[in-house]
């Protein structure tokens, strides 16, 4: 199981994939996972949803019970406390 957490974190390039990962790669799941994405009006632009929370992985999109959130403003995804996926922003 471990092995699959580090394939995740080492050959994934896009929060689609990463999800997908672990959605489907048996003995991990998006139950552990937290997302952190881009929500205006939210303090800092930024929300948290847990991944229990996820009701369906579209293709350009996330469905949670209260929203669908598109995949380019996740920003980080945690897995277990690890960090597997967080986007570089320049300044």
């Amino acid at each position: 199981m471990i092995s699959s957490l580090k394939c995740v974190q080492w050959t994934m390039v896009y929060p689609r994939e990463v999800l997908n990962r672990l959605r489907w790669t048996e003995g991990l799941g998006l139950e552990d996972a937290v997302i952190t994405y881009l929500h205006r009006g939210a303090p800092g632009d930024l929300m948290a949803v847990k991944g229990s929370n996820i009701m369906e992985l579209e293709r350009s999109f996330f469905v949670t019970v209260d929203s669908k959130v598109p995949y380019h403003r996740i920003r980080k995804i945690e897995y277990r406390g690890k960090v597997l996926y967080e986007e570089i922003t320049e300044k």
